[in-house]
């Protein structure tokens, strides 16, 4: 009897466990629950251009129609850099959005352009809803104080592309303003008046040198400087000028303007005047506000390094003809922003641009 294979029973075929998105790190739900909780703060900062209700849409739309003849469209883009990290370590997260949109609506008023709407990229490891409706809020805030509209905006979460806890911020601005009223530097003229208006605090910029001098001095965030606590002067959000310089623009003409980021005095303020003409600025008009003054010695900062990492006190700079300089003067204090005559326009010959003493 010829022999036969003994039949063996075939391993049981097991399935794998099901997966979902919410496996893989993303919660759809959370971003849900954001977009829910942020809807008040978006309506709010609605213009009449907007159509469509101003989310929810694959795309903002915006209406120019019957507001400008020429209409000249001028776009921004930025981020808060490293001042991200402080806001966590201080577990502050409802101003920062303010810093992201001053830091791009100031740039595109230099131009002499209004803000007309804004875009937020939130991206994350993992979605905390109270951050992120803090962080988001904030940047609603932002949109009402500069005038325009939140009309869209994307938050991804990227599980082990960020570790936990960590977020990055990125804005995007379109302003416009017409094409007879645009600010390009052409007007500047030797003698012109450089009016520089107080920023807020640093701002935005220079926040890799103010969290090396924060470790070395061993975080003394509740230290008293001016009257107020340390960590309060350095989370202070960026000013937004556009609404009075809007204004000033509107009753007064400037011949250039500037926004003073990184690069801070040194670089950004030159950028605006024409050649051959130059710059000479003279830092003792303005008095250096406590929390730079704290910088400067605490970190032994050298003085050249100040005026190129930090705007010192000064966040918007106009140049403006001598006769202008009493009236404009006049607006600012009546809009309430300090200011001081920081400088002024000059013919560079061969020598440098640029002179800060």
């Amino acid at each position: 009897m010829p022999d036969f294979p003994t039949a063996t029973a075939e391993p049981a075929v097991t399935s794998p466990t099901p997966l979902t998105y919410r496996d893989a790190g993303v919660d759809i739900d959370a971003g849900n629950e954001v977009v829910e909780r942020i809807k008040p703060a978006i309506k709010r900062t609605l213009r009449p251009e907007v159509l469509g209700g101003g989310i929810g849409g694959f795309g903002g739309l915006f209406d120019l129609s019957g507001k400008y003849k020429e209409p000249v469209m001028v776009s921004g883009t930025d981020g808060v850099g490293t001042k991200l990290i402080l806001a966590k370590q201080l577990g502050r997260h409802d101003t920062i959005g303010q810093d992201l949109v001053a830091m791009c609506v100031n740039d595109v008023l230099v131009q002499g352009a209004e803000p007309l709407f804004f875009l937020d990229y939130f991206a994350t490891g993992k979605l905390d809803v109270a951050t992120t409706v803090d962080v988001v809020g904030g940047i609603a805030k932002g949109c009402e104080i500069a005038g325009c509209a939140l009309i869209g905006g994307e938050t991804a979460e990227m599980p082990d592309m960020y570790p936990p806890g960590e977020y990055d911020l990125a804005g995007f601005t379109v302003g416009a303003v017409e094409k007879s009223r645009l600010i390009d530097g052409s007007k500047v003229r030797e003698g012109d008046v450089l009016v520089g208006i107080a920023s807020s605090g640093p701002h935005s910029n220079g926040y890799s040198l103010v969290r090396k001098i924060l470790a070395r001095a061993g975080n003394p965030f509740d230290l008293d400087v001016g009257g107020v606590k340390l960590a309060d002067a350095l989370m202070e959000p960026t000013r937004i000028y556009v609404k009075p310089v809007l204004e000033l623009l509107a009753r007064h003409d400037i011949h250039a303007m500037a926004h003073v980021t990184g690069g801070a005095l040194v670089e950004k303020i030159i950028r605006v005047v024409p050649q051959p003409l130059g710059l000479a600025i003279d830092t003792s008009a303005w008095p250096l506000p406590p929390v730079f003054d704290w910088l400067q010695r605490e970190g032994n900062v050298p003085r050249e390094e100040m005026w190129r990492t930090f705007n010192c006190g000064i966040g918007f700079v106009l140049m403006v003809a001598p006769g202008d300089v009493a009236a404009i003067g006049a607006d600012l204090d009546r809009l309430g922003l300090a200011h001081w005559q920081i400088g002024q326009v000059t013919a560079a010959g061969t020598g440098e641009r640029l002179r800060i003493r």
